[in-house]
């Protein structure tokens, strides 16, 4: 990624601007994953009270992901980015977010706290035997989401007034159907899934819902210190809505290639560590059945709209993507196996 002097200017002027004595060192640039967003680590010198680096975020043209602006789930003009939005309400909460340092609403550009390049994923290659304690740790940050923030309904946090629901479900399915289908069973007819795809989408819709990250993988998720007492730092949270409970957790323990690390037997012991915390603290949860329902429908409807990004990436030239959907057809059979219901989906993905 090049680095054009309109971003190594911002970077220094927003550098002199939150620490006087500061200026910027090597700026690197840094891989992204999906969105249209850019990402440098800025080294810093010059100012004892400045951090050592720092990352600096290009916003890029676009605040809202595609399935936002399609379906309209947004005012029609935003008072601010919702990064910055979430940013402020869940700094409140002291959810381990990056501070932020400095930003330009004229230039679209953030200077944000850098929380280092160990995620989760990484944390968990090199030790693997601490897979289910760091995926624990992860577990209880995100309780400070579903109940802590859902405790706090606040009238500006855009948050609480979007909802993945029923249309947002379906429009994900809608992808699978465009682009994942035929990619992973040739010649499927999509007629025939339609009535499982309305039914897993409606059933979605039904649940209750609270306050979610939406991205919860381990890729936004950073360690800092040692993986014996870990410090979980999160990371892309700006387009946190209201979802079912269990969507975050799906996310969690099965996106990508997780499943070579994450066995049925830890998903089992962290999805009784979740719902028992919730009983615990008194939060209203419906029963450990039911609820071993709903996650094997997130995690069913998570899989089938990955297949379809992952061909859709893999179509535009980002083929690191294609490597992922094997595993994400294997958790979409794995959970169609629990759920008897949706008897032509399994049919069509049956190898």
């Amino acid at each position: 990624m090049a680095l054009d002097d309109r971003i190594a200017k911002w970077t220094q002027w927003a550098i002199a601007q939150r620490w006087p004595g500061a200026h910027a060192g090597a700026i690197v640039a840094l891989r992204g994953d999906v969105s249209t967003r850019r990402f440098w680590r800025v080294a810093l010198d010059g100012d004892d009270a400045a951090p050592r680096s720092a990352i600096v975020i290009d916003l890029g043209p676009e605040d809202l992901p595609l399935y936002a602006r399609e379906l309209k789930l947004y005012p029609n003009r935003l008072p601010e980015p919702p990064w910055i939005n979430l940013h402020r309400f869940l700094s409140i909460l002291d959810v381990p977010i990056p501070a932020l340092f400095y930003w330009s609403s004229a230039e679209r550009m953030l200077l944000v706290e850098d929380v280092g390049s160990r995620s989760l994923f990484d944390a968990a290659r090199a030790e693997p035997s601490k897979t289910a304690d760091l995926c624990r740790e992860a577990v209880r940050e995100l309780m400070r989401f579903h109940i802590d923030a859902s405790a706090r309904p606040a009238r500006d946090c855009i948050a609480f007034q979007i909802a993945y629901d029923e249309r947002l479900f379906r429009w994900e399915l809608n992808r699978f159907i465009e682009f994942g289908l035929n990619s992973v069973s040739p010649g499927a007819d999509p007629r025939a899934i339609e009535s499982d795809l309305d039914r897993l989408a409606h059933a979605l819709g039904e649940l209750p819902r609270v306050f979610s990250h939406r991205d919860y993988h381990a890729n936004n998720l950073f360690i800092q210190g040692t993986i014996a007492a870990p410090k979980i730092r999160i990371i892309d949270f700006q387009d946190a809505l209201m979802a079912p409970p269990a969507q975050d957790l799906a996310v969690l323990l099965t996106t990508r290639n997780t499943d070579d690390l994450i066995s049925p037997a830890i998903e089992e012991r962290l999805l009784d560590f979740y719902h028992a915390a919730l009983i615990r603290r008194g939060i209203p949860t419906m029963g450990r059945n039911d609820f071993a329902t709903s996650y094997a429908q997130c995690v069913l409807q998570h899989a089938l709209k990955c297949i379809g990004l992952f061909v859709r990436l893999e179509r535009e030239g980002k083929h690191e993507y294609a490597a992922y959907t094997p595993h994400a057809l294997a958790q979409a059979r794995r959970m169609l196996a629990r759920l008897p219901e949706f008897p032509h989906l399994a049919a069509a993905l049956h190898p």
